[in-house]
């Protein structure tokens, strides 16, 4: 149990909107304490800049907002794809991945200004206030973690409202969406509101960056992205840094419509829920890099490796980023992407992304010499009856036996 004189500065992960706002006032009111404001800018563009303001407005005696793009992609992002992560089948875990630097950064802010508490604006219903806590617990084990929404009696978007207003916090004034969403550079997701009807479609009001599929250029697109050790280094010939090429590739997919999904997913408290996501640019970076892998990877590595993905995306998506299985698998996967050197080439059209070439100069394992279907002298094709007969030996006795019965 919190013993509210015992805490003194707190550093809020603030995101300037309507929760996070009454939880700065809020946190002032209950624990009279010093609020030290956070925001990490992660790619959210113009959603930043009122932020400063609001939060001393609100009460905050200090403000950060850090630029953490290029840490976010080459040390988060880059990682997870490497691992080809995917979460369900369906989400490429854009929330997910932006929780633990989040919060590792506010760790350090916390440890910065004397902070003796950290607190966030995730619910109890939420996979978020999982992500962030077993963050904070990994950099300081005695951290006192303030969660207002497992606290307060603010049940309700009414009660929200009447607390904003008895407590003079500006209400957002952009247009009410009957939705709730939030943006970083690899993604940018949907939940609650009219996306609780599971069986009504997304309104196409709803999507930010992306176009609606029909509408896309009638033309296609092919774009050339090379790897290195498994990351994008570049894209038709032009090297940028992480954060600027999955900019790149989110301008380029947006316009062709690519990377929505919608899901009904199964949180970590227990719960389904819907989820509406637009990752343009990490729906090509994932096929890309699937590509080069298919001329790189030895078969057995990629087995291997396939079958830690599930295990891998949940522990991701469960919030275990600091933990030492996330580790163990992120050091197996990297050792197999040595060799993941290589250009794909993607075709982009009405939506859809897909691979049309790979090669790779320096790590190829295609022989045309063996995979050829014209005349060769490097293949006995009668070796392969004594493969079959081998192979088949266990089904071959199963049917013997079941015969005798």
């Amino acid at each position: 149990m919190i013993k509210k004189q015992d805490v003194k500065k707190i550093v809020l992960a603030y995101s300037g909107g309507l929760d996070t706002s009454i939880i700065l006032k809020w946190l002032k009111n209950e624990y009279n304490a010093e609020i030290v404001a956070f925001s990490a800018d992660l790619g959210q563009g113009d959603e930043l800049d009122p932020i400063r303001e609001k939060a001393f407005k609100t009460g905050a005696s200090k403000v950060y907002i850090d630029d953490l793009k290029e840490e976010f992609v080459r040390d988060f992002v880059y990682p997870m794809f490497r691992a080809n992560a995917i979460y369900e089948g369906h989400y490429l875990l854009g929330t997910s991945i932006a929780r633990p630097l989040i919060a590792k950064r506010q760790m350090e802010i916390a440890k910065l200004e004397g902070c003796d508490s950290v607190s966030h604006g995730a619910t109890g219903k939420g996979n978020d206030q999982v992500r962030f806590e077993l963050a904070y617990y990994h950099f300081d084990p005695s951290i006192t973690v303030i969660a207002p929404w497992r606290e307060w009696k603010l049940n309700s978007r009414k009660a929200l409202i009447g607390y904003a207003k008895k407590n003079d916090i500006p209400l957002p004034t952009i247009k009410k969406r009957p939705w709730s969403s939030d943006r970083n550079l690899l993604h940018i997701s949907f939940e609650g509101g009219i996306l609780e009807d599971t069986w009504a479609e997304a309104p196409e009001e709803m999507y930010v960056l992306t176009c609606k599929p029909e509408k896309a250029p009638n033309k296609p697109q092919y774009i050339e992205i090379e790897f290195e050790q498994g990351n994008a280094v570049a894209v038709d010939g032009v090297r940028m840094t992480p954060a600027q090429l999955l900019a790149h590739l989110n301008t380029i997919g947006g316009i062709h419509g690519v990377g929505r999904v919608d899901l009904l997913e199964n949180r970590s408290v227990g719960m389904k829920s819907r989820g509406v996501y637009e990752t343009p640019g990490g729906t090509i970076l994932r096929e890309a890099h699937s590509a080069v892998e298919q001329i790189t990877m030895d078969r057995e590595v990629m087995r291997i490796r396939d079958s830690l993905i599930p295990e891998y995306a949940r522990q991701i998506y469960a919030g275990y980023w600091f933990s030492p299985e996330r580790e163990m698998l992120q050091t197996l996967i990297d050792e197999s992407q040595k060799t993941v050197n290589g250009t794909a080439r993607v075709k982009l059209y009405k939506g859809h992304c897909r691979t049309v070439g790979r090669k790779s100069e320096t790590n190829s394992l295609f022989n045309l010499d063996f995979a050829t279907f014209e005349k060769d002298k490097v293949f006995n094709q009668a070796d392969a009856e004594g493969f079959i007969k081998i192979n088949s030996l266990r089904l071959r006795i199963r049917s013997i036996m079941q015969g005798k019965k």
